[in-house]
């Protein structure tokens, strides 16, 4: 048999004997009747014990600090939360576009042109529409920050069994969820609040004054009212999901949905009531009463403040339950 593979050009004789050898006696099998043992050693068995941290934990809000800026500071460097490209750019061009009114109020003054100024300075309607203002802000940009941030947040750690590595240190379920929503409602903030701050101070270095403050400020809470209501939604969404289009699909139709069917109610019967189950309109009812600026709705504006209040309410009950029943094992 051997002189047979060898004549075909093989180099060494292929007859199975060295395997058999290996593993079972060379004779018939009846006077050894236990397998021998390769020679040939393949591996180690280690004995793994468990051993406790004795050393001493970082603080408490170390490890907060530890996951807001893990999430934030990934939207401007590296080495943090992945955020896709898209994400930057459109959350870069949100911020560059809620400008425009700097911009054009600073055109005004160095011209000295007072109709452009009385369209763009800073004026109780102008503050209100920067924070409030359906067209382009909170149809363009804001839901669909939002939304984008919100996508996978929380769902992908439920996927990916991330939360694994968190719930795995002396991380409590209250501590990541708080910095899972202070980390989205920062980025809000700095888009919606921090482009207001920059029109309302250039219109004082413009025209030299700092007049309408607490109307600053009562816009400044609208955009604090309108940051926290986008997260608390957009997290809710994203703590019952796995992947991330539920969570940003499911913000938008929520915000457009609600108001497009209270728009058509409205404009069919001339009730402005169902604008209390439309999370944006609340809101900007709300802010219409804060601010003073004219009312564009029927119903009382306690009524859309209660409804804030429980798009809110129920909103966090949700990611809080969620998040409760999230495993350290990947679901």
């Amino acid at each position: 048999m051997s002189d047979e593979i060898e004549t075909f050009g093989a180099q060494t004789p292929v007859t199975g004997q060295a395997r058999m050898e290996a593993a079972w006696s060379s004779g018939d099998g009846d006077e050894i009747a236990e397998a021998q043992v390769a020679e040939q050693q393949t591996g180690q068995i280690f004995q793994q014990i468990y051993q406790t941290w004795e050393g001493e934990l970082n603080p408490r809000w170390m490890r907060n600090w530890a996951i807001l800026r893990h999430h934030v500071l990934g939207i401007f460097k590296k080495g943090h939360r992945p955020w896709g490209m898209p994400t930057k750019l459109f959350v870069f061009f949100v911020i560059i576009a809620s400008m425009t009114d700097v911009a054009l109020t600073v055109l005004a003054g160095l011209i000295g042109e007072s109709t452009l100024y009385g369209m763009f300075g800073v004026n109780r309607d102008n503050l209100y529409g920067h924070v409030m203002g359906f067209w382009p802000r909170n149809i363009l940009y804001y839901p669909v920050v939002a939304a984008l941030l919100v996508g996978g947040m929380i769902s992908d750690d439920r996927a990916h069994g991330t939360s694994a590595l968190y719930f795995s240190r002396p991380i409590s379920r209250f501590d990541y969820a708080a910095m899972k929503f202070l980390s989205i409602m920062i980025i809000l903030f700095i888009i919606i609040n921090g482009t207001l701050a920059l029109y309302y101070f250039a219109d004082i270095l413009v025209m030299g004054r700092g007049w309408a403050w607490p109307l600053f400020l009562a816009a400044f809470a609208c955009g604090l009212f309108l940051s926290f209501t986008y997260t608390s939604i957009g997290l809710a969404l994203s703590s019952v999901s796995r992947g991330r289009f539920f969570p940003a699909i499911g913000l938008l139709a929520i915000l457009m949905g609600t108001k497009t069917m209270a728009a058509i109610i409205d404009g069919l019967f001339d009730k402005s009531i169902l604008y209390v189950i439309s999370p944006y309109d609340s809101i900007a009812h709300v802010c219409q009463a804060i601010i003073g600026t004219e009312m564009t709705y029927d119903h009382p504006w306690a009524w859309s403040l209660a409804s804030v209040v429980i798009f809110n309410g129920l909103a966090l009950y949700l990611l809080a339950n969620r998040v409760s029943s999230l495993e350290v094992t990947r679901e």
